[in-house]
């Protein structure tokens, strides 16, 4: 077997980075790493030219979780077919100082908030801000995880216009701003390759 050490994308850590996913989404697999851990080949552990594909990030728990402890990863690649979500992945990459400003910012203002119904005025005004489509890609992914953590239990729904819809969430003190695992994310989709596409094409490219 090759020394680890030396292989694939240095990702595995004897102090872990904290990396996990930075938005809450439908079908996370948080619940079930262990489990998806113990299925991994062995050989994933000894080779040093494993590409590792998630056409379906969502979350990114998986990604995270592999990219944690699996050092003979030669290359990443990630996609889903939203948009925003797959903004989102390279904002967190390229401009985590800014989002982090960003959403420091966001976070000050809801928590001085001291009722209910200003909660939800400010969530609609972000709301309605956000289904704009006219902003830069920092603030969109700002009001992106904004309304990601404040939103009533469905982390993501649009109508068929294509605008988030999802009603106002009534928690009084929720992390917006959760700088540490977004640092700890950039630090590792430093190497990672993000695709917009269908997923059938992801894995056509990827073979």
């Amino acid at each position: 077997m090759k020394d680890r050490k030396n292989t694939g994308i240095q990702y595995s850590q004897a102090t872990r980075l904290g990396a996990k996913p930075f938005i809450k989404w439908v079908g996370g697999k948080g619940q079930l790493l262990s489990s998806i851990e113990k299925s991994l080949p062995k050989a994933v552990y000894g080779c040093s030219d494993i590409t590792y594909v998630d056409p379906f990030v969502g979350g990114g728990a998986v990604l995270f979780r592999i990219l944690e402890n699996v050092s003979t990863i030669k290359k990443a690649v990630i996609n889903d077919i939203n948009p925003d979500l797959t903004n989102a992945y390279r904002t967190v990459k390229d401009n985590v100082s800014e989002l982090i400003a960003l959403l420091k910012n966001i976070q000050k203002a809801y928590q001085l908030l001291n009722s209910e119904g200003s909660r939800k005025e400010y969530y609609l005004k972000m709301r309605e801000r956000y289904n704009t489509k006219s902003l830069d890609n920092i603030e969109n992914t700002a009001l992106f995880v904004f309304l990601n953590r404040t939103c009533f239990n469905c982390p993501y729904r649009v109508n068929s216009k294509g605008l988030f819809n999802v009603p106002f969430g009534k928690y009084t003190n929720p992390t917006i701003c959760d700088e540490n695992t977004l640092l700890a994310d950039s630090k590792l989709l430093q190497e990672v390759e993000i695709l917009t596409s269908d997923f059938e094409q992801t894995l056509n490219d990827c073979a």
